[in-house]
């Protein structure tokens, strides 16, 4: 059996990523299906219509939807695109769930299958289909890229004519993938680096990359590798831990998120005023509220000298890497759903499909939106 996978271009502001990439493309086309590309979909991801091979270009998303058996987005469709698709079919992307689930309710009514890439769960056998970790990757190498643009001093040590330059000192604040890539980057960029988790089993990857880990005595580690919320002790004591740190530091970039939660608030407003003038911030939780409570999405702002940039969308400042791998998490997804003989199959006790399958055979499926 033929598959028509179907690839829509991404409408929301300032999204530069594709679904799919055309040497990911290819192989669907090499195992028989038909991969149909709304023009334009991968020209900020450095894919001009013409690089897709044999893939057929449509003009419309419309006309892209209402051929598919699956639909690939980056980010949630409109509501339009929504509507061209014939029942049965299916929808997979990151269909941000705790927003306007409303949208989605009515694309379950419709008979669609969604599938929300946020929602694969975090199980050795799902790692090559988890987007939140590879887009993770590209926001903590671009946050410390920010960081290393607007600083007013450099990050490496220099021996010069004019004197030595000492190495700029940096803390990381969340040591998942994007605090991981975000050590990394700084230490490749000449920093000394500290990194501070609220999850003590992270010590060993931190000190791995060469970086110090701050100890609060805080750990709220939970089942799945998520950090739980703190209790108001606990955040009392991790404040006063890591404000001493952060009135030493150069730059700080923080990572620590909660999905489907507002970001928690670890860097206060005193906290800020204590540290050096020509300090950085660079928040990415910006967008769910922020870890800073200055900042502001989208924002550069001066407080007392020091610098906070609240970024959005990171990964979409490196369409062409970030899209690669989000194909790939997308083509090992598409090998769950395409069996053996080509046939398209949504299997409800696949522990990955489940646990990230929104809407099935006309209802909402998933145990937390039901």
């Amino acid at each position: 059996m033929t598959v028509t996978i179907g690839i829509v271009r991404e409408t929301a502001p300032a999204e530069r990523r594709v679904a799919l990439d055309p040497p990911t493309a290819a192989k669907l086309l090499g195992a028989g299906h038909k991969v149909l590309v709304e023009t334009g979909a991968g020209t900020e991801a450095g894919h001009p219509d013409d690089s897709w091979g044999d893939c057929e270009i449509k003009a419309t998303a419309a006309e892209v939807a209402a051929a598919a058996d699956v639909l690939l987005s980056v980010r949630r469709p409109p509501a339009d695109t929504f509507k061209a698709m014939r029942a049965g079919a299916i929808a997979i992307g990151q269909l941000v769930p705790y927003q306007d689930f409303d949208a989605l309710a009515g694309a379950a009514d419709q008979g669609l299958s969604l599938l929300s890439m946020e929602l694969v769960p975090r199980i050795t056998r799902a790692q090559a289909m988890d987007v939140l970790s590879s887009q993770a990757t590209v926001a903590g190498y671009k946050a410390v890229i920010i960081a290393a643009d607007i600083a007013p001093r450099l990050f490496p040590m220099l021996t010069t004519a004019a004197g030595t330059l000492r190495p700029a000192k940096a803390v990381i604040i969340g040591a998942g993938v994007a605090g991981l890539q975000a050590i990394a980057t700084a230490r490749r960029l000449g920093a000394q680096v500290e990194a501070y988790d609220i999850r003590a089993a992270a010590r060993e990857q931190v000190e791995s990359l060469g970086a110090k880990m701050i100890d609060t005595g805080v750990d709220a580690e939970t089942e799945g590798g998520y950090a739980r919320e703190l209790t108001d002790e606990e955040r009392a004591q991790q404040a006063e831990a890591l404000a001493r740190h952060l009135a030493k530091a150069d730059v700080v970039i923080s990572t620590a998120a909660i999905p489907g939660r507002p970001a928690p608030t670890i860097i206060t407003e005193a906290m800020v005023a204590d540290m050096k003038p020509g300090s950085v911030i660079v928040d990415l939780a910006a967008e769910s509220g922020g870890n800073c409570e200055l900042t502001k999405a989208g924002e550069t702002i001066n407080h007392g000298g020091v610098l906070i940039n609240g970024p959005v969308n990171l990964p979409s400042r490196a369409p062409l890497h970030a899209s690669e791998m989000y194909a790939k998490n997308i083509y090992n997804l598409l090998a769950l759903l395409i069996d053996e003989n080509g046939e398209l199959k949504v299997d409800t006790d696949d522990e990955v499909i489940a646990g990230c399958l929104l809407a099935h055979g006309g209802a909402i499926v998933h145990e937390k939106f039901k």
